[in-house]
């Protein structure tokens, strides 16, 4: 304070009354934020009360995180700090999304022991927009069943749902998820797996069967397995045989052994798996048992 007995604050005396550096008052005088109410005869800034409760709202807004320009439209009556508040709310939403992407791609990159390309690669997928992600799945969608008119249209439409998209405030897993499936689906290798097994399903199709009618032969064949396996059937002995029949009547087993193989392929189930993750979903059980058993009774009779 002065001795003059106008009751006015100098920058130091301000400082020491708030807390706050006479370098940090002094920027924020500079910049319009806290202009001096006088002048010292020697040309010193002079700050009132008034001024120490402008301060205290000064340092307030900027420890939330607003910019001067803010903070200044506050001060001047403006807009309100209520509304620059819900703007900021909105900014900080968007930082958040970007932090978790950011985590993800990096705790990804630590996991895999990622070089820098296969960094760089997964935070491009990461950050791409809804657009950019639906045009990647319409892109394998096509790759994957176009042409095939004798597809079950059920299993087009489910794995087009299954393969989702990120919601809008995603967890780092479901970046994580969605990052390594982008990565699956355009991958050539994988979509010619894809392409094989619905080729398989088509061509089991005919002109009066039922839309689901594939789903429904393999989730027999898990069921069949899952019970033989209960009772601890031998997938090669003649009891097998008695399992299968019922189902594959006079079908070629080998033909049959194909199919069941590229359904049951491990990338097939984590791909499954990665798209209840995207989806925040709990993934479903892969019967990778059930299968295996299917398939080395089907080997046996193959074999014969």
């Amino acid at each position: 304070m002065t001795d003059d007995g106008t009751g006015l604050l100098t920058i130091g005396a301000l400082s020491r009354s708030t807390g706050l550096s006479v370098r940090t008052i002094r920027y924020w005088s500079d910049e319009g934020a806290l202009p001096p109410v006088a002048r010292s005869s020697g040309g010193y800034r002079l700050y009132d009360a008034g001024s120490v409760a402008r301060l205290e709202l000064v340092r307030t807004l900027r420890e939330l995180g607003l910019g001067l320009d803010d903070v200044r439209a506050v001060l001047a009556g403006g807009t309100t700090v209520a509304e620059v508040a819900a703007a900021h709310v909105t900014a900080l939403d968007a930082q958040i999304r970007s932090l978790k992407v950011t985590r993800a791609v990096l705790s990804t990159v630590a996991r895999r022991g990622s070089t820098a390309e296969e960094m760089t690669l997964m935070n491009r997928l990461a950050r791409l927009s809804a657009a950019e992600r639906g045009r990647i799945v319409d892109d394998f969608m096509e790759e994957t069943f176009g042409g095939l008119d004798t597809a079950d249209p059920d299993i087009r439409t489910r794995l087009r749902f299954n393969v989702g998209d990120l919601p809008d405030d995603p967890s780092p897993e479901q970046v994580d998820a969605w990052v390594e499936l982008a990565e699956l689906i355009q991958d050539p290798a994988f979509r010619a797996r894809m392409r094989e097994t619905v080729e398989f399903n088509a061509a089991d199709r005919g002109p009066d069967v039922a839309p689901g009618t594939s789903l429904w032969f393999m989730s027999r064949l898990v069921q069949l397995a899952g019970e033989a396996l209960e009772r601890g059937v031998d997938p090669v002995s003649p009891e097998a045989d008695e399992v299968l029949a019922g189902l594959l009547g006079d079908a070629d087993a080998a033909v049959l052994l194909s199919r069941v193989e590229s359904a049951a392929h491990a990338e097939l189930a984590r791909f499954r798996e990665l798209c209840a993750r995207v989806r925040g979903l709990e993934p479903l059980s892969a019967h990778r048992t059930e299968f295996a058993w299917v398939v080395a009774a089907l080997r046996a009779r193959a074999d014969r």
